[in-house]
């Protein structure tokens, strides 16, 4: 049994991969505007901002490190101290063709290992995620394989980072046991339930509970929801003894047939939630000894 965290720790993830400017208008596409919409949510109450980058003139996901590099120097230079966690998740994806299912069809982003964290390499941010899964993903299917996971880990490691594990079924959390049973991963471990993908975790207070009492003791974790689960998921993360993350990645209605203007409109009504229970939100300093991290940010190359 946990008990809710004595100070709570807001990630605000502010773009994504996978929510359009179709969707909303309010979604943060150039450096300038992904590092605001960062700034915005800090000043909100996150302490942690999760990033990805897009094209600016097409608005769709992009891995180009120059991107990174602009929103991680625009944030620097206005709030040195800010956690950023920076996404490894892209090149994952696999769209077999029709025809042919050993052909990759368009949509399919597999890509070598170290090339999906050599972003991190370069820029050595506090965090960066780790995604444990292969599953089916909507109509797709995304691969982590074992040892892709463990090549990552390596790169991830000699940079200095600390990993954010994302955990998308259960079988995610066998495999992160054995990464650290083998030394791939050291503990305290970080980590994320990521509830409401097809299909994997499915959003409920049972999913919270159950995934969170397969984790090790000492292990940090954010139960997060997607779309219409995005604020239920913070209460019952809190309430679970969790974290909590809310974001334009995540979902893009406020309530019920109201987008978000902001990320920093929704990190302000999960904070809300949490407070109203009875809960203390952890300024930036305080985030950075929860997660085991250096009093003072590194900085971007």
């Amino acid at each position: 049994m946990r008990s809710p965290q004595d100070k709570v720790i807001i990630t605000c993830a502010v773009t994504g991969n996978l929510t359009t400017p179709d969707q909303t208008p309010h979604l943060p596409v150039t450096p300038r505007q992904i590092a605001d919409a960062c700034l915005g949510a800090t000043d909100a109450g996150a302490a942690i901002v999760h990033i990805h980058v897009r094209d600016p003139l097409t608005g769709r996901p992009s891995m180009l490190l120059d991107h990174y590099v602009d929103v991680v120097q625009r944030i620097r230079a206005r709030n040195p101290e800010l956690i950023l966690n920076i996404t490894t998740g892209p090149g994952g994806r696999f769209v077999p063709s029709p025809n042919d299912p050993r052909v990759a069809a368009e949509g399919t982003t597999l890509m070598v290992p170290e090339k999906r964290v050599e972003h991190i390499a370069v820029l050595k941010p506090d965090i960066c995620t780790l995604d444990l899964n292969t599953m089916n993903s909507g109509p797709e299917v995304v691969i982590n394989t074992p040892s892709s996971v463990r090549r990552m880990a390596k790169v991830i490691a000699q940079a200095g980072v600390k990993p954010e594990i994302e955990l998308f079924d259960s079988g995610d959390i066998a495999l992160m046991r054995d990464l650290l049973a083998d030394g791939t991963l050291q503990g305290p471990i970080l980590c994320s339930f990521v509830m409401g993908v097809r299909y994997g975790f499915q959003p409920a207070p049972e999913t919270v509970l159950y995934a969170r009492n397969l984790l090790p003791h000492d292990a940090e974790f954010t139960a997060i929801g997607i779309g219409k689960a995005a604020f239920t998921a913070v209460a019952q993360s809190y309430l679970a003894g969790g974290h909590v993350r809310v974001g334009l990645e995540d979902a893009v209605y406020l309530s019920r047939g109201q987008l978000a203007t902001s990320n920093a409109e929704m990190i302000a009504k999960a904070r809300r939630i949490v407070e109203d229970l009875g809960g203390i939100i952890a300024n930036v300093g305080e985030a950075r000894r929860i997660v085991g991290l250096p009093h003072s940010a590194k900085s971007a190359a």
